[in-house]
């Protein structure tokens, strides 16, 4: 039977192809897609879902959700994801977000699920934190929370943190004192699914869909990584989709996690106790290795799967 997840994502780049993988993919039903400003604001990452789903000819609803973290500004990353979130691509515009904002919709969702849902964040994790601080009851109808956030080295907004992390350490913090098993594809997991443009040039080789060409256009406007050697840019959130379909392509390792929330240079990072230092039970676990040629493989594959 599929998994049911619900999907919070602010695309961006890289949320556009994890978009496109889970919706090609038959061992997910999809139940929802929460959208929160992160990447780019708002307005930008509601239309950009919208689009994206309407490509793929899902009916998925999508629904707005937070428009800034819990405490503190919004901050937007346009130096990767470009002004509009999608490096100028421009898409076919969707419909209509579904009635309702996301935190409301998480919780109904939960309340009435036959079964344990798996929430999937791929952006600042404002919207799930909303919904669980209200009901936190309802963690015990979460199976698990897959995440593409955090570092347990170097960040990419700041030395110390992740952009995703970053954008709402408050709300990262609410989920790891959740209870509920945290899955982390952290910076270090990521760099291995750098996409280069020889991977591109055999996606594009391999079809002509209009999503394939979308992602193979949206991939290409990001700026080749200077901190993994310019040679390739990470596709980021896929990675988190990727776990829930294939996690034979993965090493992990549980670890103990938790959030530093103060006012200096070191906001917004994911202290990760890899080895057991602190003496903290473990209670998220750490996605470590990724076996690359399957990755890519996989999704060229589900790619070629859409319209």
């Amino acid at each position: 039977m599929p998994r049911p997840i619900i999907l919070d994502c602010d695309p961006g780049t890289d949320d556009a192809l994890a978009l496109f993988l889970a919706l090609a993919s038959p061992e997910l039903d999809v139940l929802a897609v929460t959208v929160a400003g992160g990447n780019v604001g708002l307005d930008r990452t509601l239309a950009n879902a919208l689009a994206l789903v309407a490509l793929t000819g899902s009916s998925v609803p999508v629904f707005a959700g937070a428009d800034r973290p819990i405490l503190g500004a919004f901050k937007s990353e346009t130096r990767v994801h470009g002004d509009d979130g999608l490096g100028g691509v421009v898409l076919p515009p969707g419909g209509d977000p579904a009635p309702g904002v996301a935190a409301d919709t998480i919780r109904a969702i939960l309340r009435a699920a036959p079964e344990p849902v798996t929430l999937v964040g791929i952006a600042p994790i404002t919207n799930f934190a909303l919904a669980l601080m209200t009901e936190p009851h309802l963690i015990d109808n979460v199976s698990e929370i897959v995440l593409m956030s955090g570092a347990w080295g170097e960040g990419n907004a700041t030395p110390a943190a992740e952009f995703n992390a970053l954008s709402d350490p408050e709300a990262l913090a609410v989920l790891l004192a959740s209870g509920a098993r945290i899955v982390f594809a952290t910076l270090e997991l990521t760099a291995q699914a750098l996409a280069t443009p020889a991977h591109l040039a055999a996606w594009r080789a391999s079809g002509t869909g209009r999503c394939l060409t979308a992602a193979c256009d949206i991939q290409g406007s990001v700026p080749l990584s200077r901190r993994l050697g310019g040679t390739g840019a990470p596709l980021h959130d896929p990675c988190a989709v990727a776990w829930l379909l294939r996690p034979d392509l993965f090493t992990t390792r549980p670890a103990a996690v938790s959030m530093d929330l103060g006012p200096g240079p070191g906001r917004g990072r994911t202290v990760i106790d890899r080895w057991g230092r602190t003496g903290v039970p473990p209670h998220a676990l750490v996605l470590e290795t990724l076996d690359s040629a399957g990755f890519f493989g996989l999704m060229q594959e589900r790619l070629n799967r859409l319209p």
